[in-house]
């Protein structure tokens, strides 16, 4: 009890530290700052800090050796650099290369287990698929007689029976059902971890659909995949759910690219630009659509041309579902109107030819085309806020209209399935559409990728996009000269992001003095650079996620289309740098499951004493930037048994380096970049 109430002491002092420190900008500068000066250690850790997730050991003094303009150019150029290695990691996720439909197919979602219910759908003939798919069938059984139970219940002639005022159990033989096959599972799990790997998967593949998912769901859940084949595991582990397999490897695999990646700056990148080109993944379909889009729409545009990035996430399904573009439909359409298909498909020709035939009041649209009633400007104005011009970038609601009215039309073949970008004439509106000035004549498609292009080469976008990258870059307020420098090369360079970023990274602004170590991490960058700060080993990433959830920031889960704030006031308070800290504390210490964390690594030959190894994790961790009052403050921490491992019957036993190189990571240094 004492050990944790000084603990919780210790936590209080660091938070107060952090509080008082995290905001803190030095204002004393030396006239011959490493940053600016000759120092070329210091401009590698400011490199470091800025364009990767964070500095590993031994990279500061990598990339000093090889010049840090040299190193930057490297960075710019991600398709010279070997990361083969990352590639072997992420070589079990079978999910990162299937297309959406495959992954549909492989790990079907509800509307598919429902066709199959019905008779639309045939059940898949491979043993391992046709069992997740009887699992999913048992468990839409289950749903569906719970469902009829409870209506049922509810009925006038039960009610006057008196049956209505006592609520249907839950069901006693399914309950009983339910526990012997958690008990059987339970004593089932203890069989198979003795029989070798496919011996094992085949067992699990005859057991009944109830059984499965329990032993899915088991606490020896880990064990009996030991050894496994990637499929066999990803079978596992959809029995109890598909779309979270989905899911949980693209997620993963986020968070191995930012820890082992080469290519760092492509990661920062992709990483950047979808924040910006924001999609919430637990929408609906975009559960299967977000794959695609980071991997064929974000990733592949990353350092290119804005206006090919512009166009690629215009027309991705996993944009179009998530600001429902793929619904609006123009009010003067043919689809609106209720014109037969097999009329001529080119824009208003029945109108014009056959006005007496028209319909005096549109008829009502059939049930299943209900929802698509309607122009949606939902993509319209986040393409102009957020996408492109800014809020203040010079367009008016009417504006948004037209945009919507011009991108009637992009929708996607079965979404449901794993469609691809189909462009439908008969949804689009007709006729002329006028935006930001620029008249826009009928010619369907084409109609949208003109306004795109009027969009991405627009002086207000170049200094939008500008900003948001200095703001990302350099500081939470951004130097205007920059911006505008940036926005000129923005706007010669025709939108070129590697042009940009080198006007950025070249400028005295991003290595002026009071850049240095200003930024303050987000969780995700915060959380990555510990961990590639002390040489973990990821065997398993999902408690990092969680880590990532609980920080309020979940990997793909920001709801609203603005995505992550990049600025410090939005992460820094008092609960978030205490679950910061004892993130910090549990992996220096190994006690985030999952991760190897060997401290003794970063140092080499750790000093004897405890001041020493302070000084050495101070210098191998944070490149010796450390503060006064950071130092000292937690110079004093070591005075605790607790910290220092001293004792009265062992005054010599060595510090506890994993103590120490916890403190340092919860330090305000670290929290800043």
């Amino acid at each position: 009890m004492r050990f944790y109430q000084r603990k919780i002491a210790l936590l209080l002092i660091l938070l107060t530290l952090l509080m008082a420190g995290v905001f803190a900008f030095s204002k004393k500068k030396d006239k011959k700052d490493p940053v600016n000066g000759p120092d070329e250690r210091k401009r590698a850790v400011h490199a470091l800090n800025r364009l990767t997730f964070g500095p590993r050991p031994g990279d500061v003094e990598r990339v000093a050796a090889m010049g840090v303009d040299k190193w930057i150019e490297f960075e710019l150029h991600p398709d010279k650099i070997d990361d083969g290695a990352l590639e072997a990691r992420l070589a079990p996720f079978r999910t990162l290369r299937m297309g959406t439909q495959q992954l549909a197919e492989n790990f079907p979602p509800p509307e598919m287990i429902k066709a199959v219910a019905e008779g639309k759908q045939r059940m898949p003939s491979d043993p391992a698929k046709r069992a997740v798919y009887q699992a999913q069938l048992e468990k839409y059984q289950e749903k569906r007689e719970r469902k009829l139970a409870a209506s049922s219940s509810a009925r006038p002639d039960s009610a006057a029976s008196g049956e209505a005022t006592k609520k249907p159990e839950p069901g006693d033989d399914e309950m009983a059902r339910q526990r012997e096959a958690k008990l059987y599972a339970d004593l089932k799990a203890q069989e198979l971890l003795d029989l070798p790997p496919d011996e094992r998967m085949k067992e699990i593949l005859k057991m009944s659909p109830d059984e499965q998912r329990e032993l899915a769901r088991s606490k020896d859940r880990d064990d009996l995949m030991e050894g496994l084949s990637p499929q066999q595991k990803e079978t596992l582990m959809a029995i109890n759910n598909p779309q979270q397999v989905v899911v949980s490897e693209l997620i993963e695999a986020k968070l191995l690219r930012a820890i082992y990646g080469e290519r760092q700056l492509d990661e920062v990148m992709t990483d950047f630009w979808f924040n910006h080109f924001n999609i919430f993944i637990g929408k609906g379909p975009d559960r299967y659509l977000v794959t695609s889009y980071e991997r064929d729409v974000i990733r592949p545009h990353a350092l290119g041309k804005f206006e090919d990035l512009l166009a690629a996430t215009a027309k991705s399904p996993a944009m179009l579902f998530y600001l429902d573009n793929w619904l609006s439909v123009g009010p003067d359409s043919d689809f609106a109107l209720g014109v037969p298909k097999r009329v001529p498909r080119r824009p208003g020709y029945y109108r014009r030819r056959f006005p007496n035939n028209l319909p005096k009041e549109r008829p009502p649209l059939q049930a299943k085309n209900k929802q698509r009633r309607g122009l949606n400007e939902n993509y319209g104005r986040e393409l102009m806020e957020l996408h492109t011009l800014g809020v203040n970038g010079g367009y008016t609601q009417r504006d948004v209209t037209e945009v919507a009215r011009v991108f009637t039309g992009w929708t996607i073949e079965q979404p449901k399935k794993g469609g691809g970008f189909r462009f439908e004439e008969r949804m689009h509106e007709p006729g002329n559409k006028i935006v930001l000035g620029h008249r826009i004549k009928p010619k369907g498609e084409k109609e949208g990728m003109e306004v795109l292009r009027i969009l991405a080469r627009h002086p207000s976008t170049a200094k939008f996009i500008s900003t948001k990258l200095a703001l990302r870059f350099v500081s939470d307020n951004p130097p205007p000269a920059l911006v505008d420098r940036m926005a000129q090369t923005f706007l010669k360079k025709d939108g070129d992001i590697r042009e940009v970023l080198r006007t950025m990274f070249y400028s005295p602004e991003f290595w002026a003095p009071d850049t240095y170590r200003v930024k303050v991490k987000t969780p995700l960058e915060f959380v990555v650079s510990a961990v590639r700060a002390t040489g973990a080993e990821v065997q398993d990433a999902m408690p990092l996620v969680r880590t990532l959830n609980t920080m309020g920031m979940p990997l793909y889960g920001m709801q609203p289309p603005t995505g992550y704030s990049m600025k410090a006031d939005t992460w820094v308070n008092s609960s978030a740098l205490l679950g910061r800290m004892n993130f910090a504390l549990a992996l220096s210490n190994g006690k985030v499951k999952g991760i190897g964390v060997e401290p003794d690594h970063v140092l080499g030959s750790a000093p004897s004493d405890a001041e020493g190894t302070l000084a050495a994790l101070e210098n191998a961790l944070l490149a010796g930037d450390v503060s006064k009052q950071t130092h000292e403050t937690i110079l004093k921490q070591l005075d605790e048994p607790q910290i220092s491992k001293r004792r009265l019957d062992d005054p010599a036993r060595p510090p506890d380096v994993a103590g120490i190189a916890g403190l340092i990571l919860g330090s305000p240094e670290f929290q800043r970049r």
